[in-house]
């Protein structure tokens, strides 16, 4: 399969060249996600790629971007279903306690819809974003929401409060 090039995101010459590193670091994305097998789907006119992972405990939606300008590598991994507001507090608390002592990225929640991520991200700013990297930001990410995601669901259904989810999923 051919990359996306800085052209067909509308990319002109002058903003190629100045962005040169982060076009590449696209270009560069794009290849890991075709040849690992992720069957990405690039977002319209957009350096962004949404795929799946086949968790063990669930499905969960990735999205991977290039900030080109800035030369940063954002993954996040989805967890496949939004909280109910009701239940939005305890998950808040329940993603707090999961995110101490994380080394490599951290849980989100929106507020406004109850979506929750997990974010691993790089900044490669004058360096190769390179397959290795982009590996080792993306399956942090999504093994870690595939870990939590039966302790957020416990906590999202009323369940198990916050404290007793972590301590049946951390042991």
């Amino acid at each position: 399969m051919r990359e996306p090039s800085p052209v067909d995101q509308g990319a002109g010459s002058e903003e190629l060249r100045e962005h040169l590193n982060g076009w590449r670091a696209f270009a560069a994305l794009s290849q890991f996600l075709h040849d690992d097998g992720w069957r990405p789907q690039q977002l319209e006119d957009r350096t962004d790629f949404r795929a799946y992972f086949a968790g063990e405990h669930g499905d969960i939606r990735c999205h991977a971007q290039i900030r080109i300008d800035l030369e940063q590598f954002l993954c996040y991994a989805i967890a496949p279903l939004k909280v109910p507001e009701t239940a939005r507090p305890a998950v808040a608390e329940y993603i707090t306690r999961a995110n101490f002592g994380l080394r490599i990225g951290n849980f989100e929640m929106d507020y406004k819809d109850g979506e929750v991520r997990y974010k691993s991200s790089l900044d490669f700013e004058d360096e190769e974003l390179t397959p290795s990297l982009i590996k080792h930001a993306i399956y942090p990410a999504v093994h870690t929401m595939d870990f939590y995601l039966p302790g957020l669901l416990a906590v999202m259904y009323g369940n198990k409060t916050p404290q007793e989810a972590i301590n049946e999923v951390e042991g």
